[in-house]
């Protein structure tokens, strides 16, 4: 298992410094004077390309998760280990690359399907450091032969919890797709989603 997540590791490195070079490429393009908000006009084939980017960086992560793993529990949870592991990181080289963001408040664009994702950066971190949290949890308990069973009504719970985070994403959707700055986040609901799922989860841990 430790060789496993070592290998997941390395792919999910490897992965959040191929999408940094990417972004780079686009903002020395789109925003040769730095990222910020307004959003700039991009050209709606760029966009197009931008989301089926993102839908195959979603499935590579996910299918090396399924890899690594043998039941569903394991195989999520391995792809959520590699998806905070290449989340932190794909900001991790944007900062050496282009010395951005200049601090973990600041706003980004983090996803585009449905809307586009607004938050500043501090957010998605914080989910990714809790997605590697509960990975590392459920794999020290598989290893030591106390595998974690979620009863199928924390498991609705969990779900709730991260729809309530996306909400929390998508309340400046509006904003980003016509060029305006966004509003304050709604550290509110997204506190409120990450409670939800975090406690479902220890209620699992302790049942």
């Amino acid at each position: 298992m430790k060789r496993t997540l070592f290998v997941v590791t390395v792919f999910a490195v490897a992965m959040g410094l191929l999408e940094a070079a990417v972004v780079v490429y686009l903002r020395l393009h789109f925003y040769p004077n730095g990222f910020s908000f307004p959003l700039a006009v991009i050209p709606d084939n760029i966009l197009l390309v931008e989301a089926a980017r993102e839908v195959a960086t979603i499935t590579m992560l996910a299918a090396v998760g399924w890899l690594a793993g043998g039941r569903f529990l394991l195989r999520f949870s391995y792809f959520s280990f590699a998806f905070g592991v290449w989340d932190i990181c794909y900001y991790l080289f944007l900062k050496i690359t282009l010395d951005w963001p200049a601090s973990l408040l600041t706003d980004d664009i983090l996803f585009l399907i449905p809307l586009p994702w607004v938050g500043p950066v501090l957010a998605p971190v914080l989910v990714s450091l809790c997605l590697i949290a509960a990975c590392l949890i459920v794999l020290r308990r598989e290893s030591t032969g106390r595998p974690l069973a979620i009863a199928p009504l924390l498991r609705v719970l969990i779900t709730l919890g991260g729809l309530v985070i996306l909400f929390s994403f998508l309340t400046n959707a509006d904003a980003a797709m016509h060029q305006q700055t966004p509003v304050h986040f709604n550290w509110l609901l997204f506190g409120a989603g990450v409670a939800l799922g975090a406690a479902a989860f220890v209620t699992a841990l302790r049942k």
